[in-house]
Order: C-alpha cells, then sequence, then structure tokens
C-alpha cells in the first residue's frame, strides 16, 4: 500500500500523507513517494493547484521514531556506528530536497493541518506555499530541546528571526490560532470548517491559469532564496546529525532504548530530564 497517495479531482492535484497507524510518522520512504506524487501533479497540465493532507487523527506526527530513536541498541540512526557526518549529511539532505518538492513544485500548495504537523511534519508542512489549520491542532519543532534541527530551516523565513528563536528555543507546540497570530500559518479556522476553507482556497486558486501560478510562486520564491536559504538548509542539515550524535543526543537515544520513546520525549517535551548529566533534574537545582 503506497504510504502517500495522489489523486486528480477536477483541476486539484490531491497528495495525501497514507500511514494512519502511525500518524502518517515519516519513514525512509515517505519522502520519495511525496516528491513523486507532486512530480506527478507537475506532470499534468490540467492541475493547477494541489491540496496536501494527511489521513487519520493528524497530518503528521514527525519521523517514526519507534525505527529512529527506539530501535537497535547501538546508537545507529541513519548508518551504522562509528558515525559519518558526511553519510548522515546526504541521508537528511535526501529528505530535505525531497520535502522541498513542495517548495519548487510548479503547481501552488496549499497544505491542510488537523491534529498535529509536529517535528518533521512541520518542515512538510512549511515547505508548502500556503497552510490552512485547525484552531485546536498544533504544529512545532520539539526535538530542538534534543536530537533534531529543523533542516528545511523554514521557520525564520516564515517567522522572522524573533519570532522563529521563541520556538526554536523552547521546543514548543502551539495551536492553530496563536500559529495563525505569529504568522506561521495563512488561516486557522474551527475544525468542523477546516475542509471547506481549503476547498473554498483551492476552487479559487484553481480558476487562474497555470502559467500565471507560476510566475507568482517563482517570483516569490525567489525572494526567499536570494535570502540565503540553500546555504541555511546546508547548515541546519548538517546540525540536525551533530545534535543527533552529541553527547546529549546519545543520551537521548539510550534513553528512549531502555525506556521507550514516548516516555524519553515526554521527559525531554517537559524538561524534567538533563541529557548532559543524564539524569532527572532535580527541582533542588
Amino acid at each position: 500500500m503506497a504510504k502517500v497517495t495522489y489523486e486528480k479531482d477536477g483541476r486539484i492535484g490531491r497528495i495525501t500523507l497514507n500511514r494512519p497507524e502511525v500518524m502518517n510518522a515519516i519513514d525512509d520512504e515517505v519522502p520519495q513517494e511525496l516528491a513523486d506524487c507532486v512530480a506527478r501533479a507537475n506532470g499534468d497540465p490540467g492541475v493547477h493547484v494541489i491540496v496536501l493532507s494527511g489521513r487519520g487523527e493528524a497530518f503528521c506526527a514527525g519521523y517514526d521514531l519507534t525505527y529512529y530513536a527506539e530501535g537497535n541498541g547501538n546508537g545507529q540512526a541513519t548508518q551504522d556506528m562509528p558515525w559519518d557526518p558526511m553519510k548522515d549529511y546526504a541521508f537528511m539532505m535526501r529528505n530535505t530536497e525531497l520535502f522541498m518538492s513542495l517548495w519548487r513544485s510548479y503547481r501552488p500548495v496549499i497544505c491542510k493541518v488537523h491534529g498535529f504537523a509536529v517535528a518533521g511534519g512541520s518542515d512538510i508542512a512549511m515547505c508548502s506555499d500556503l497552510i490552512v489549520m485547525a484552531e485546536e491542532a498544533r504544529i512545532g519543532y520539539m526535538p530542538v530541546r534534543v536530537w533534531g534541527c529543523p533542516t528545511t530551516a523554514m521557520w525564520v523565513y516564515r517567522l522572522g528571526p524573533e519570532k522563529a528563536k521563541r520556538m526554536l528555543f523552547t521546543g514548543d507546540k502551539i495551536d492553530g490560532r496563536e500559529a495563525e497570530k505569529l504568522g506561521l500559518v495563512l488561516k486557522a479556522v474551527p475544525a468542523a470548517d477546516l475542509d471547506a476553507e481549503v476547498e473554498a482556497l483551492a476552487g479559487r486558486m484553481a480558476t487562474v491559469p497555470v502559467n500565471q501560478l507560476m510566475m507568482q510562486k517563482l517570483v516569490v520564491n525567489q525572494a526567499i532564496e536570494a535570502m540565503g536559504l540553500k546555504q541555511t538548509q546546508m547548515f541546519a542539515t548538517i546540525f540536525d546529525g551533530i545534535t543527533r550524535h552529541s553527547p546529549e543526543g546519545i543520551n537521548f537515544k539510550t534513553r528512549a532504548e531502555q525506556v521507550g520513546w514516548k516516555q524519553a520525549v515526554r521527559e525531554r517535551d517537559a524538561g524534567t530530564f538533563d541529557w548532559t548529566l543524564n539524569r532527572p533534574i532535580n527541582p533542588g537545582g
């Protein structure tokens, strides 16, 4: 079964993340399947706009930590140990480039977020052109607390430096209302209205000729790329590998193998574990 599906619906190409049993978590195959679906939409002159969504309870809960964090007991995540930083970079830049197929798509992409778009799932969402969220949905990049750096680096380009730092210094998840207030997403609406809101926007955009949509997207994207997007992504992707293989990163992975990734993530996100000293934080100091 495809982990990312594609169908054409009139002038709309619909791409759907299709691992609902794990909240559409990202494994080794999802990025390539996503890019393949983008290519199908771009290869069809009858498609004017793409709607990207997730099947099930969430848009995307990030990388599949059952495999990447909890897994094998030898410190391995993307390769056999000892760590080769350039091999790690090549693997993660592959995923970054595949996510960026949404950014490079000649057809504009609307991302519909319900449930969660967190960690690597927020990377996918923010490579889209427009994000519409349910008000109660949550978005954030919690691995900045330990074991991750957002490789697409889209936070700063969407939010500006201070608000990006607010998100990346805390690893907080924020709901759709706050995401709209910060300017991270186009709009947040009640969950019951999410489908209708996205369909109205996609329908309106679909009445514009393909070449007009393409030209306007290229102009806006070029302005961002001229700010050094490619170089920023290179640093972010290198740093992502370093975070996972720093002393704190190795301690996090060891903890995940010992107690399960869900507990390790709870401790990380709550700030109750000292990953440098590899022990719970003493509230008294």
